[in-house]
């Protein structure tokens, strides 16, 4: 089977949805997603958006932050350009139905929230569930339009370049490589597609579940990631995994984030004795950067012994909590943890990827016709550190970036004739009733990528990590090549490579930095690391 369009997004979250609606302005769109359709980081998204709307706050402030908290390895020039085009992207939500929190005694002003790392007040947000209003607004908005197609629960395999389609047999004319789209594993019916497209954008989000413990929901396995390496694309920066400091530690919570408006809000962290201990390891205390304080808790952790931290906003007024953090309320109490009374148990989990495939000011990758948009892609604006709420602001100014640059491109080669590729071809593989294998994989996986490629890192833990990655990538490409391709094959591939980048990029940089903290190489080296990590095949 082959499905024709103009455009190709593979993922669904607020980059690629923003990309689609825009691009259905020029043309037809499908957009391919590998669970239900409102399924992604996006619509966990808890702060916010951050962004210059308070006559006290200026872009510069903005941008000296954002620099503040990446440590160096931040692009300024695109940090400036994402910051003085943020306010714009906004506003289009609001003018597309994006309710957004208003302040109760002026209901013209948003209501600002404030987050760590940040000087001013900027968060733009929809109390506690950001991400699900945005997501829902765009979801309306793409399937009232005609030009796009939502394909739900199918999965990209790989990409369709020049060089396969040239070992295929087929006469190519491009003298670089090219991307025609990719072939697509339809999960319910088991069937591989053909999706051809002029321009093809990857937007599939995140990586954190190569960790043990993630904030991240259970699709984000670095799909894009992988592809578009195993196609060609450069990827950068993938030592630089964020742990987000609060996760909500109960046996039966799964993954649940507490957001760093919490402590913006006068949250505080403490020990188990009622202790504070954050004024001991940075002067802006409960405030400071995410790697900072993922880092502390570590440390606080390994010291004492306990499972756990807890963060305490139980002084603030209960009803001011209930308003403001209507969903993190209402899910704690479920855990019979009531937030107005007590402290909430948090640990640090695997969070938000800092790197990905390398892109310029308009998300486009080195591959002709490949753009890149979302956490998926590593733009120069996070650097060695993400400042909360930066990642949404990202997402929406770089995938309207994307549109018109690659509409441009598009129109001048509307003339030139699709190539046809040739149809999935499964060789002499059968299914597998060895499950047990793919499980295993994953599980080993995540486990030692938690303790050698986590928080910390050594030397001896990264050479530990790189022999057992070795061992398990040689498992799989057997596996792979010997059985069909199932959802959670395809899935075990992915998080396998991106764990082996991660890997990679770690043992590479001798010092420390950001994200990036070498027992090893515990300072900063500014001679010979200020500089991108930089991969390619």
């Amino acid at each position: 089977m082959e499905i024709i369009s103009d455009y190709l997004v593979i993922g669904s979250g607020i980059a690629g949805l923003s990309f689609a609606l825009e691009a259905a302005k020029m043309g037809t769109v499908a957009v391919v997603t590998k669970k239900e359709k409102a399924e992604g980081s996006t619509n966990y998204a808890q702060g916010g958006i951050a962004s210059v709307f308070d006559q006290e706050d200026s872009f510069d402030l903005h941008i000296e932050d954002t620099l503040k908290s990446g440590d160096g390895l931040c692009h300024e020039d695109i940090v400036r350009l994402v910051v003085e085009e943020g306010p714009e992207r906004i506003r289009e939500l609001i003018n597309m139905g994006v309710s957004f929190s208003h302040q109760e005694d002026d209901g013209d002003a948003l209501d600002l929230g404030r987050e760590g790392g940040h000087s001013k007040r900027r968060i733009v947000h929809t109390k506690d569930r950001t991400g699900r209003e945005v997501e829902r607004i765009l979801l309306d908005r793409a399937e009232e339009n005609r030009n796009i197609r939502i394909y739900e629960n199918h999965m990209a395999i790989d990409l369709i370049t020049k060089s396969k389609l040239i070992r295929r047999g087929i006469v190519a004319s491009e003298t670089s490589e090219t991307c025609w789209g990719a072939y697509v594993l339809d999960v319910e019916q088991g069937e591989i597609i053909t999706f051809l497209a002029r321009v093809t954008v990857l937007s599939s989000g995140g990586a954190g579940k190569v960790y043990r413990y993630t904030s991240n929901p259970d699709i984000a396995t670095g799909d894009g990631v992988a592809i578009g390496y195993r196609a060609g694309a450069k990827v950068a920066n993938m030592e630089f995994v964020q742990f987000h400091p609060t996760c909500l530690y109960h046996p039966m919570a799964k993954s649940f984030l507490i957001s760093e408006a919490v402590r913006g809000e006068g949250g505080v962290l403490i020990d188990r004795h009622g202790n504070r201990f954050m004024e001991k390891y940075h002067p802006l205390k409960d405030l400071a950067f995410r790697d900072i304080v993922a880092r502390s808790i570590d440390m606080e952790l390994k010291k004492s012994g306990d499972e756990c931290v807890y963060l305490d906003i139980s002084h603030r007024d209960p009803e001011f909590i209930t308003d403001r953090f209507p969903h993190i309320y209402e899910t704690c109490l479920k855990f019979q943890i009531d937030m107005t009374r007590e402290p909430i148990p948090v640990v640090p989990a695997a969070h938000y990827m800092c790197g990905g495939l390398l892109t310029d000011e308009n998300g486009k990758t080195n591959l002709r016709n490949l753009y890149a948009i979302g956490e998926v892609a590593c733009t120069g604006l996070h650097g060695a550190n993400r400042l909360a709420s930066n990642s949404l602001l990202e997402a929406l100014v770089f995938a309207r970036r994307a549109a018109l640059r690659s509409a441009a491109e598009m129109e001048g080669s509307l003339d030139q004739a699709l190539p046809k590729a040739p149809q999935w071809d499964p060789g002499s593989a059968t299914d597998s009733e060895e499950m047990v294998v793919v499980s295993h994989n994953w599980d080993e996986i995540r486990s030692f990528m938690w303790n050698y490629v986590g928080i910390v890192r050594t030397n001896k833990r990264l050479a530990r990590a790189k022999t057992r990655i070795g061992i398990i990538q040689a498992e799989i490409k057997e596996y792979y090549w010997d059985f069909l391709v199932t959802l959670d094959l395809l899935e075990l591939r992915n998080i396998a490579l991106v764990a082996e980048l991660i890997i990679t990029s770690a043992s590479l940089r001798k010092e420390s930095r950001g994200l990036h903290f070498n027992l090893d190489y515990p300072s900063q080296d500014n001679v010979h690391w200020r500089q991108d990590t930089v991969l390619w095949i």
